[in-house]
């Protein structure tokens, strides 16, 4: 699909959470088959300030791209410069957080806040859009509570301010990630526009992305189905096209997370790069023999030595 003038292998995008799409996870799901990977949310005011650890999340490797680079704030100025230093830092798109529902994101007037300050989120769009070359999309949701539905009119603002495109979560923010998603909702906001739409919320499999196609959405953002299966991007393009999904067994979960293990520790160290890879083997061996005493042993490891002879034990278990 086409972003702007950027050029997507496909509609299927990894939606950006927090703690989770690092880079290491970027990759795996660049691999896994997404048409665009996204970072966690930057505070724009971080980078305003030279945060380095939020400078530092704006790190892509050759290998994740295109990637974006999602923002968050409530300062038309601040999320400019902020575009902008993505953009320098190799951003393909900049993404703008209008739907995030944490505390400590409303707190700044960011995130959902913004959902009820429409004019602010046509500054800031119109800001960002006119600091950057590269496309910009505003992530934003159904609306705040349910039986309000706000997606068409902040949809077209995003439009009339320039955005490329409108990832929208079809869950209303009092929601956060659990419940149905409206998609009638769905369907309004992406009949309400001429650019594309990207549903998000509850994306798993060809049916719950065909089921997004089917409203009206030009692709899916998929967030929690891809932790612990990045391959889900490639999955879901073969399911919508007849054809056949290759079964993952055990032994692929063990080596698939060997290798964001090993590639994690190549970005944080051997030792912090196992403590960042605790928050992802839970999901990643979900359903497996065993899992919840592998889990518990491998909260206990240090170094990825300890870790990786840890998994390689395991695998071999389930080999024999």
């Amino acid at each position: 699909m086409d972003l702007g003038r950027l050029r997507l292998k496909n509609g299927f995008w990894l939606a950006p959470m927090a703690g989770i799409t690092n880079g290491p996870f970027r990759l795996l799901c660049a691999r896994g088959g997404a048409g665009l990977v996204a970072t966690e949310m930057v505070s724009a005011d971080s980078l305003r300030y030279g945060n380095r650890k939020s400078m530092r999340m704006l790190d892509i490797a050759p290998g994740e791209r295109p990637a974006a680079i999602q923002l968050f704030g409530s300062d038309p100025q601040a999320m400019a410069l902020a575009a902008k230093l993505a953009e320098e830092a190799g951003a393909d798109v900049v993404d703008i957080n209008a739907g995030c529902p944490v505390k400590k994101v409303l707190k700044a007037g960011a995130g959902s806040a913004l959902m009820k300050r429409p004019a602010l989120l046509a500054d800031i769009t119109a800001a960002v859009v006119g600091a950057v070359k590269v496309p910009v999309t505003v992530k934003t949701r159904v609306g705040l509570k349910a039986g309000a539905v706000l997606g068409p009119e902040l949809a077209r603002i995003a439009e009339g301010e320039g955005a490329a495109a409108v990832v929208l979560h079809g869950r209303y923010a009092e929601a956060f990630h659990t419940g149905p998603v409206d998609l009638e909702a769905v369907a309004a906001t992406a009949a309400a526009v001429k650019i594309p739409v990207i549903g998000n919320g509850g994306v798993k499999d060809a049916a719950t992305a065909g089921a997004m196609l089917a409203a009206g959405c030009a692709g899916a953002a998929i967030g929690r189905a891809a932790v612990g299966n990045p391959f889900v991007f490639a999955e879901i393009e073969a399911g919508l096209s007849g054809r056949p999904v290759k079964e993952r067994g055990p032994e692929d979960a063990i080596k698939l997370f060997l290798e964001f293990l090993e590639l994690n520790c190549g970005v944080y160290g051997p030792e912090n790069g196992v403590v960042r890879a605790r928050k992802l083997i839970g999901y990643c061996l979900r359903g497996l023999k065993g899992a919840a005493a592998l889990r518990g042993a491998f909260m206990e490891k240090k170094t990825l030595n300890e870790a990786r002879a840890l998994l390689v034990e395991y695998l071999h278990s389930v080999r024999r």
